[in-house]
């Protein structure tokens, strides 16, 4: 299928748009794991993408806006995760999303499209906002919204519109997804957890362990059938409810 493409030309280096510790955990996942070609969407300015290049990976490149990318005689092709990628069937080994679902009207049809463009067997990694740590958690309950999805206002949409030229897409959370809407679509296209992960703890946990001790207790007060039925347990884990600001999820497709 046709592809609008260039190529980064820019001398300046890539700038990571995701925390470094969501890159360390990637290239921590990937590192052991056989080289092969990978898709990183969106890409950004391409720091994941050049860290994935020095660790042997043959990496391409997808961006909703492909003026900002910034990695040297890399191609990067335009693309919209809201709509149909501009790459073939089973054309990849690996996908990275991080930071991107949370940005999009439709993260399902992103999801369609990993599994579509990704081979039987390929991985993918995807990160989100991690909205059901215990801060956050406090956070909605006391004002309505978390950390990484505020109210978007008519007048905060135009302060987004002018601090990115016009590209709110890259700055506006509008998606909020769980751990639990992010497993069922994975898992409804047909890919399987290998792993959860945390970005990095966060400092201040320890002032809500009279909060998390009450809902590890009730977790465990659960039936059984329920706990597994409503991932009980996971949504109480380290990595989801004393996680930090971003949960990481490794999955490979098992292609029906």
């Amino acid at each position: 299928m046709p592809a609008a493409t260039s190529t980064g030309t820019t001398s300046a280096s890539p700038a990571p748009l995701a925390h470094e510790a969501i890159h360390d955990t990637v290239v921590t996942l990937l590192q052991n794991l056989p080289r092969g070609v990978l898709l990183d969407v969106p890409a950004g300015e391409g720091a994941l993408a050049a860290r994935l290049i020095d660790a042997g990976f043959e990496v391409r490149c997808c961006d909703l806006y492909p003026e900002i990318f910034r990695l040297d005689g890399v191609d990067i092709h335009q693309g919209n995760l809201d709509a149909e990628l501009p790459f073939e069937n089973e054309s990849f080994d690996y996908v990275t999303c991080l930071e991107g679902l949370e940005h999009i009207e439709n993260p399902q049809q992103a999801m369609r499209e990993f599994a579509r463009v990704l081979k039987s067997g390929g991985h993918l990694i995807v990160s989100v906002p991690n909205i059901l740590n215990v801060e956050e958690r406090l956070k909605w309950l006391l004002h309505g919204y978390t950390s990484h999805f505020k109210p978007i206002s008519q007048a905060a949409s135009e302060r987004l519109r002018n601090e990115y030229g016009g590209r709110v897409e890259i700055a506006a959370h509008v998606n909020p997804i769980g751990y639990s809407e992010l497993r069922y679509v994975l898992e409804k296209n047909g890919f399987e957890l290998l792993s959860v992960h945390r970005d990095k703890p966060k400092r201040k946990t320890w002032l809500y362990w009279p909060i998390v001790a009450t809902i590890k207790i009730i977790s465990a007060l659960t039936p059984r059938q329920k706990r597994a039925e409503r991932w009980t347990g996971e949504l109480a884990s380290k990595e989801v409810l004393l996680g930090g600001n971003t949960i990481i999820i490794h999955a490979v497709l098992n292609r029906r």
